[in-house]
Order: C-alpha cells, then sequence, then structure tokens
C-alpha cells in the first residue's frame, strides 16, 4: 500500500533525485519554461510551486525556507523580488504542464512545463 507516499523515485538513489529536482527548478525559474519528461515535470511542479508561494509570503523565514529548498540565491531573489509580484492575486496554479508526445530515441513522454 502507498498510502501518504508522496512523490516520485524517478529511478534514482535520494541525494541525485534532490539534485535533479533542485536543478530542474533552478533551470524552470530561470528560463521560465523547460522541456522534460512527464514525470520530472510534475515532480518540478511540486517543487517549484511551494518555492513560489514561499516567495508570496514574503517574510525572512519564508526567504531562509526557500535558501534551504533552493541554495543559489540569485533564484531566490527573482522568486520574491519578480514573480511574487506578479502572482500576487493568484491562489496557486503557477505553473502550466503541456504533453508534447514521446521522444523519438526512447519513447519517454515529454511535456513543456513554464510559468503561467
Amino acid at each position: 500500500m502507498r498510502h501518504r507516499i508522496a512523490g516520485k523515485k524517478l529511478g534514482r538513489p535520494t541525494d541525485q533525485r534532490v539534485a535533479l529536482l533542485r536543478t530542474l527548478v533552478f533551470d524552470l525559474i530561470r528560463h521560465e519554461r523547460l522541456i522534460t519528461t512527464e514525470a520530472k515535470a510534475t515532480e518540478t511542479r511540486r517543487s517549484a510551486e511551494r518555492l513560489i508561494t514561499h516567495g508570496k509570503k514574503g517574510t525572512l523565514h519564508h526567504r531562509r525556507l526557500a535558501l534551504a529548498q533552493m541554495p543559489n540565491e540569485q533564484t531566490v531573489r527573482k522568486v520574491f523580488d519578480q514573480l511574487a509580484p506578479r502572482y500576487e492575486n493568484r491562489s496557486g496554479g503557477y505553473t502550466r504542464i503541456i504533453k508534447l508526445g514521446s521522444r523519438k530515441g526512447d519513447a519517454a513522454h515529454m511535456a513543456l512545463i513554464e510559468l503561467v
């Protein structure tokens, strides 16, 4: 039974999975769109939306929580200074996932994730 188990393992050990998701969230916030597999896109969505919610709250505590999740100060600064005011009146759903079809090499389901 999988009760109360959140998230996918993505076929990686924990440290590699955490590093992968940090990199994906970093690239998503930096470029505001990203092409990856559907499974990675859904996991990236969870982390990115949590980070943007911290940015909307804007307190020192939430900035430190964001830095713990994403230890890149410039990215966190962009979230708090640019993205948080953009999503001020939005109560969630800051990202959009568009399915693109299968990748030619291994038939993996690809998706485009972007900030709304």
